[in-house]
């Protein structure tokens, strides 16, 4: 869960920060010779300014974090054993949950409002992977509850959602090309890219953390078959980060709520 994400980073912070930057040096030489356009410099600092906010703010609410997952543990049904067959049950449950709960995301407004943040980039790099929301560390530890209140530990279920946290940080690149066999099946860059697309074809589309198998398996896979154009469909919505993190709920305040992404 996100107590748990919070503690691992900043017990292996500086591993973590290391791999990201080395991978974060590789796109940028990539675009430079490859003459591409997927970086701005102050999008990227917008980006790195909202997760470095967002890292404070989940220390902030560890608190939180822990009594709902405490009170959730305290009344489950069962208590299942911690071993590699609960670890792989939970691996499947959180990839389904993850599709639903990025599903809800994306296809209610109120949701959408506050995940959009994550989307509205017309820039797509390893850095849009930072570019979160702030309520994150609210909302979702909540859509993981129910396997916790089955009887799987808390720790169990927090280390199945970090891999698949953790997965999704080299998918926000176009230094990929498709994958070729896995396309469709698993969960690429290329199949990223449609997620983070505003085209119509793509909108709505590939909700998978790890596998694209639930997307096919419920009618939401979708190839990359066309140019990607990132972002909302209202367009660029600017650098300031503080605007990005609330310019979706103002909008669903005011009723002038009707852009996707």
């Amino acid at each position: 869960m996100d107590i748990f994400q919070t503690n691992f980073m900043l017990e292996y912070r500086p591993q973590i920060f290391a791999v990201f930057g080395v991978l974060i040096i590789i796109e940028i030489i990539w675009n430079w010779r490859a003459r591409k356009q997927a970086y701005n410099f102050k999008e990227s600092a917008a980006n790195f300014f909202m997760y470095g906010t967002l890292l404070a703010s989940k220390i902030v609410l560890g608190l939180y974090q822990i009594w709902i997952l405490t009170l959730t543990y305290d009344h489950r049904l069962f208590t299942i054993e911690s071993n590699l067959w609960s670890f792989l049950a939970v691996f499947v449950l959180a990839e389904f949950t993850y599709y639903w709960q990025h599903r809800l995301f994306h296809e209610s407004k109120p949701f959408w409002a506050i995940h959009l943040v994550h989307h509205s980039s017309p820039w797509m790099n390893l850095s849009t992977s930072l570019r979160l929301p702030w309520l994150d560390p609210i909302v979702q530890p909540i859509f993981h509850l129910p396997m916790i209140w089955l009887g799987f530990h808390p720790l169990l279920v927090g280390s199945a959602v970090l891999l698949n946290l953790f997965y999704q940080y080299w998918l926000h690149t176009e230094m990929v090309p498709k994958l070729g066999f896995i396309e469709g099946w698993l969960n690429t860059p290329s199949a990223h890219r449609v997620h983070h697309a505003s085209n119509d074809i793509y909108i709505d589309k590939n909700y998978g953390g790890m596998t694209m198998i639930f997307d096919r398996m419920f009618g939401t896979y979708q190839a990359e078959t066309e140019p990607v154009r990132y972002g909302v469909t209202t367009g660029f919505q600017g650098h300031n980060p503080f605007k990005i993190q609330v310019i979706g709920l103002w909008d669903l305040v005011r009723g002038k709520f009707n852009y996707k992404g």
